[in-house]
């Protein structure tokens, strides 16, 4: 079977089974195991921060973030097509008492200026709440794995500092997006006051998630994990895993980037599909099914029975994502597969 649901399907290399075989293991909630202690070190270096915290998963990086930032009672700006509005059960409303501000979100990705802008209220007025938080998504799912610009970044930045607010990143594939704009993830990274990222997609670890910032934001970021049941004990052998994966699993992301064009370029030669080949910028290809023989549903039965898989992502879109599982030969099955069911 050919696996293009998604990245989170990625099995660890024989490396990370090595390593998490020998890691030395400590209690991490007594911050004494040197393993993780040596994880947190390595991300926080990578993205040019004081600081980590290893986190279970990406929901939890990203709760956790929010919690730190905005106190009960206030708004979180998102994007209105954002995972953090869409796919993490509304962890921010029901355990921090926060609120949710959907902004528009443009097809790049980016969020509006303007309509930031228009989203925070006059904190003097007692019947609007006050917005405490602004997330950005680095790449982002839901509009194809498409990168925000630097430039962007640093207009979002300054917006922020000029009203007070902090900023964070959900960068579940930050390093997607270096690789995509050929820089350090620092350089992202420089633009918020915290970001979030997953070993666990493209990198190919087994489970995990981390948090960076300053000291400060991570020392309540780890006693708000604590709260949560993040608390992991000896996770050593799986910090182990994620530090292979920032060594060894970034630069060949460029090959994820080049399976998902390829897919994307054959797609588009196909009768009956609709895709946009601009937003083909990573590893995720977001196509849509115009032949009135299938819907999704039936569409992705078909091809499941054809030995490929894929999934839906919102108004019956099919999204398609490739990672170190995938292969060249792999994405022109799929495509044949594809062609095959359109015939």
């Amino acid at each position: 079977m050919i696996e293009l649901r998604s990245d989170t399907f990625t099995l660890p290399t024989p490396a990370m089974r090595e390593a998490a075989f020998y890691a030395q293991v400590g209690d991490d909630v007594y911050g004494e195991d040197p393993t993780v202690n040596r994880l947190e070190r390595l991300a926080a270096d990578m993205l040019g921060k004081e600081a980590a915290c290893f986190m279970p998963s990406g929901t939890m990086a990203n709760l956790t973030s929010i919690l730190v930032h905005c106190p009960r009672g206030t708004e979180v700006l998102v994007g209105d097509e954002s995972d953090i509005y869409h796919y993490e059960a509304g962890g921010a409303s029901v355990v921090g008492g926060i609120i949710y501000h959907a902004v528009p979100t443009r097809p790049d990705g980016t969020l509006p200026i303007p309509a930031l802008a228009q989203a925070i209220r006059d904190a003097s007025d007692s019947q609007f709440a006050e917005a405490a938080l602004i997330c950005l998504e680095n790449t982002h799912n839901r509009c194809g794995g498409v990168v925000l610009p630097l430039a962007y970044l640093a207009e979002v930045q300054r917006f922020a500092r000029e009203r007070g607010l902090p900023v964070h990143i959900d960068g579940a594939r930050i390093f997607n997006a270096a690789v995509a704009l050929g820089v350090r993830p620092a350089e992202i990274a420089q633009y918020a006051d915290s970001v979030q990222f997953c070993l666990s997609k493209g990198l190919a670890a087994p489970v995990g998630s981390l948090v960076v910032g300053d000291r400060r934001f991570v020392e309540r970021a780890r006693r708000l994990r604590k709260m949560l049941g993040g608390g992991m004990r000896q996770v050593g052998m799986m910090a182990a895993a994620g530090i292979v994966a920032l060594e060894t699993m970034v630069g060949r992301l460029v090959e994820d980037h080049a399976n998902a064009r390829r897919l994307a370029e054959g797609l588009a030669q196909i009768p009956g599909l609709r895709i946009n080949l601009e937003t083909v910028q990573t590893n995720i290809v977001i196509f849509e099914v115009l032949d009135d023989r299938y819907t999704w549903q039936s569409f992705l039965e078909a091809l499941s029975r054809h030995g490929v898989r894929m999934g839906e992502l919102g108004y019956g879109r099919i999204r398609a994502v490739t990672h170190y599982g995938i292969s060249a030969d792999d994405v022109d099955l799929a495509i044949e597969a594809v062609r095959r069911i359109l015939a």
